[in-house]
Parts: structure tokens; C-alpha cells; sequence
């Protein structure tokens, strides 16, 4: 959805609630796709305006927040919500997140009132947000998809050699270990629990975020808090927190702190494979530099990880490790060379625009391909959600279309990058710009990364904006 209608839209909900209309701006987000602005209008304290394009994972925070309000934990208040989902009012609690404090104020008093809070959250009996929740609880499936995350858009694009059999071996291994953590240390798990998702205001601090959370293990939280990459607590620091938070998590669950303990080796090392997928993805794909920069930060848990033998049953793991953490990445921007441009975009809507002023370029029409568009369970979904990627996989028709797509366009690369040329546009069509192209422009861009580790990829989900 356009910029624009976003805006309309938001104040419109606003004009419905408040009869006036309101003053917007946009406020810088993360990684996601939703959008923030901040609201305002004479005489009332300013609220957040948030769109965003999952409805069932704008449903699920919404849900979860009333919830998690109602037994006393510091979560924003929702304040009104669109008929249709995409658009909800919520508290506006300020700037400052508790990621920007940790670099200016007392580390630990910081860390330990954060896990806190995630203890206080995790300690909520199961039926007070089962029904909120809309994702699976953490298993088998989920624990493979990260993983594989981790192999195909971390690894290869970075280059790492290694045995598949073997890491499929080793990563058959990390499944039994993560399924079989016991109940007592099972509950709501955040998912993405980490400082830019805790606020600070009027001296407390602030949960957001939680949309992506389902039943799992505990300690998950912890682990992905304490050892976020960028954040800056030192091992000791983090060492100590991790000591605070089973202590802390022993008491509220009835269990001796060693056996909390025990399950913070395996849980960082399946969270920094997954954050490293995901920095992959961002960074060396998308060339984000944000994510580029906080890859450092994960290849020192993974030497962290290593001096505590964490590997000891992960042989395979081990060497790519040791050489993930002997690469050196850094973000090259600004730099000369080739830029490809990869677009997914809608057909009703016309080709991307040509940015570069060459014209020429390659389109693709994804548009025989199976469409997930067509049924009701995947209609608010993109190609870049779980059971659309499997649909999509399920006869590899999609992945034939993206390899030969790449057979065509590659030799280009080749020659564009001997003849010192800056610029190569590709687009993915499809009806809706949605299911199809996203998925082929996504899984085009890997195999660019992949095999052109110096050219610069623009990706550009065209409709998505």
C-alpha cells in the first residue's frame, strides 16, 4: 500500500475517534514491513497510527496487549482498531528505547529490571493468551525453517564451504535437543524479545512487539535479550545476567537453578544461527546496513559458543563456525561497480520504473505459475510467509522459474561486470504483486548473492511499499 493512502487512511481512523483531524508523521521503524506514524492534535497527548499488511499478526498484538494490560504488564494501550484490521491507534510511548540506554546508563541494573519483566510475562498462566496466539507452538518445523534460514541465507551467500549431508546430520541432532526441553521451562515465548523491542517511560519499562509469540521454551527470551549482537554487555555482563535470569526463572517455576542453566548453551546457539539467517538475508542479500553491522556481534557469540564447547556434538557446525568467525564483513557502502535491481511487481499496475535511465533490463512473468492468490488461507499472506514458500515449493514449479530466470540474466551479470557497466534492472510479475513475484524475486536475489558476491542487489518489493 501506497504511502499516501496509509496516511489517508490512519487519519481517518483518527477523525472517526476524535472528531478533528490530526497532524502525521512517519516514525522510523525495524525490520519489519508495518509502518508508524505519530499522531497528534491540540489538546490531546500524542498516539501512534500503525499499519500494517499481516492482519492476522496485527490481530494477534492487539489481542495479546489487551490481555497482557489487564493482568499488569507495561504494554501500550490499544485505542482503536479498523474495521478491516490493517489499521489500529495505539499509546504512544516515546523514543527512547531501552536499546539506546544500555549505550549511557547503568548496564546491568537495565538488564536485570528487562528480565524481570520477561519473567513476570512468562509466569501468565497459559489460558490467559492461548486463544491470542496465532502461531504454532515452537517444534520440530519451526526449529528446521530457522535453521535452514541460516543455511541459505547466511551461508551461501557469504560463501561458506561445507558438507550438506553433514550439517543436515548435525542439524538432525539440534532438533531432538530443542524439542525435548522439559514442560516446566515451556510457556509464552516472545520470539523476538531484545532491547529494541523494550520502551522507557515515566521510569518503567515497556513491552512491544510480541505478535510473533507462541508457546515455547523460556530461556529462548532470555537468551535472545542478553545476547542480542549489538547490544553492548560485555561477556561478563552477559554471563551474570544469565545467572540472574535462571535464578529468577528457578523461583517462579519451582525447578533448581542448575537445570535452568543447562539449556542456555543450546539456545544460543540455535538463536545465533537463526539471527545470523536473518542478518544474511538483510545484509549480505538485501545490503541493509544496519544488519551488515551486527553480524561482527554474532561471529563473537559464535566464539563465545566455541571456547564453551558448544559444539561438542555439532562436528560440521564447528568448522563452518570457525570459519564464519575468521570472515570479515563490513558494510561497502557507498561503492562503484554493478547494481542489480530486482523488482516483484503487479501487472495491473505497469513495469517498474527504470531508475537508472539505461532502460533494457529483463521482466519475467510469474503469472503461469500455480497461485497461491487463489485460496481464501494464503489471500493476506505474501511470498514471504511460511505456508505460501511451502505451497510454492510443494512441485517446484516456482523454483524451476527462478532457475531458469537465473540462466538467462546471468551471463549479463558476467559481461556487465567485465565491461565495467553500473547498473542491471530484473523485474518478477505476477496479478497482484503479492504471492509469485515476491517469492521468485526473493529467491532470484540469493542466487545473485550467491554467485556474484561483489555485485551490490537492490531489492525492491514493488507493491509491498
Amino acid at each position: 500500500m501506497k504511502r499516501e493512502e496509509i496516511e489517508n487512511r490512519l487519519k481517518t481512523l483518527y477523525f472517526e475517534k476524535y472528531g478533528v483531524e490530526p497532524g502525521i508523521r512517519p516514525v522510523t521503524g525495524g525490520g519489519s514491513t508495518r509502518r508508524y506514524y505519530r499522531m497528534n492534535s491540540e489538546g490531546r497527548d500524542s498516539l501512534i497510527g500503525v499499519w500494517g499488511e499481516d492482519v492476522m499478526e496485527n490481530l494477534a498484538f492487539i489481542n495479546l496487549a489487551k490481555g497482557f494490560r489487564k493482568v499488569g504488564l507495561n504494554v501500550p494501550s490499544i485505542i482503536d482498531v479498523s474495521v478491516d484490521g490493517y489499521f489500529y491507534l495505539e499509546e504512544d510511548l516515546g523514543d527512547l528505547s531501552l536499546y539506546d540506554a544500555l549505550h549511557t546508563g547503568d548496564r546491568l541494573n537495565l538488564g536485570r529490571a528487562a528480565l524481570r519483566e520477561i519473567v513476570k510475562l512468562q509466569s501468565i498462566k497459559e489460558d490467559e493468551w492461548e486463544e491470542s496466539v496465532i502461531f504454532p507452538p515452537f517444534g520440530e518445523r519451526l526449529v528446521r525453517w530457522d535453521l535452514n534460514y541460516f543455511k541459505y541465507d547466511f551461508l551461501k551467500p557469504c560463501g561458506v564451504i561445507f558438507n550438506e549431508e553433514k550439517l543436515e546430520d548435525d542439524f538432525d541432532m539440534m532438533v531432538g535437543v530443542l524439542t525435548s526441553i522439559p514442560g516446566k521451562l515451556q510457556g509464552f515465548m516472545y520470539r523476538d524479545f531484545q532491547s529494541r523491542n523494550i520502551m522507557m517511560k515515566d521510569e518503567k519499562l515497556w513491552l512491544i512487539d510480541f505478535q510473533g509469540g507462541r508457546r515455547g521454551p523460556l530461556v529462548y527470551d532470555a537468551v535472545s535479550f542478553i545476547w542480542q549482537a549489538k547490544a553492548p554487555f560485555t561477556v561478563e555482563e552477559r554471563e551474570t545476567l544469565g545467572k540472574y535470569y535462571a535464578e529468577l526463572t528457578a523461583a517462579s517455576q519451582g525447578m533448581n537453578v542448575d537445570d535452568v542453566e543447562k539449556e542456555i548453551l543450546p539456545i544460543l546457539l540455535f538463536r545465533t544461527l537463526q539471527v545470523l539467517g536473518a542478518y544474511g538475508f538483510r545484509g549480505l542479500i538485501e545490503r541493509k546496513p544496519h544488519f551488515i553491522s551486527s553480524i561482527p556481534g554474532a561471529q563473537q557469540n559464535l566464539k563465545y559458543l566455541l571456547d564453551k564447547g558448544a559444539f561438542e556434538k555439532y562436528p560440521e557446525l564447528h568448522k563452518i563456525s570457525t570459519a564464519i568467525i575468521n570472515k570479515k564483513f563490513r558494510d561497502e557502502e557507498p561503492r562503484e561497480g554493478l547494481t542489480v535491481r530486482i523488482y516483484s511487481f503487479s501487472y495491473k499496475k505497469g513495469y517498474p520504473e527504470d531508475k537508472s535511465g539505461n532502460g533494457g533490463g529483463f521482466m519475467f512473468d510469474c503469472r503461469g505459475i500455480h497461485n497461491p492468490g487463489r485460496y481464501e488461507e494464503f489471500k493476506a499472506l505474501t511470498g514471504r510467509d511460511e505456508p505460501v514458500k511451502k505451497f510454492l515449493l510443494a512441485d517446484g514449479e516456482a523454483e524451476r522459474f527462478i532457475d531458469d530466470a537465473f540462466k538467462v540474466v546471468s551471463p549479463s551479470i558476467e559481461r556487465y561486470l567485465e565491461r565495467g557497466f553500473s547498473s542491471l534492472q530484473v523485474g518478477f510479475g505476477c496479478t497482484g504483486g503479492q504471492h509469485r513475484s515476491v517469492y521468485c524475486a526473493d529467491g532470484f536475489a540469493r542466487k545473485v548473492a550467491q554467485k556474484f558476491p561483489g555485485v551490490k542487489i537492490e531489492l525492491i518489493h514493488r507493491e509491498q511499499i
